[in-house]
């Protein structure tokens, strides 16, 4: 029992020293999306798919950031905390957004600390 402790101890002092080395503050350029819809389609990412996202948006389902890579970000903490509240105004327009950036094993994040939408958009 006491060299189980021991290991469980250690795994978890290993992850918390990791964690850290995957997670970066950064801003991003792209386009504010549903991401359940847009991994299927990534035209699910416009204007013409407004109605539908909010839709999803509303119920609590994923809002991400798709960049010009096509790569998707899903927002995370305070600005997908109930059900996207803060996210809706947001959906199918380009924005810049700052904050933790973290990719583990191919599904990347983005905490968001501050979300602005980008001029001439």
């Amino acid at each position: 029992m006491k060299k189980l402790l021991i290991c469980m101890s250690a795994a978890a002092f290993v992850v918390a020293l990791t964690t850290p080395m995957f997670a970066a503050e950064k801003t991003l350029s792209g386009k504010v999306v549903d991401v359940t819809c847009t991994m299927k389609d990534k035209a699910n990412a416009g204007a013409d798919h407004l109605a539908c996202a909010t839709t999803c948006a509303k119920r609590g389902q994923p809002v991400g950031i798709m960049t010009a890579d096509g790569a998707i970000y899903t927002i995370t903490g305070d600005y997908a905390k109930d059900k996207n509240a803060k996210l809706i105004e947001y959906l199918a327009k380009d924005v810049e957004a700052t904050g933790t950036v973290m990719d583990m094993n191919g599904k990347k994040t983005i905490d968001v600390s501050s979300i602005k939408v980008e001029k001439g958009m």
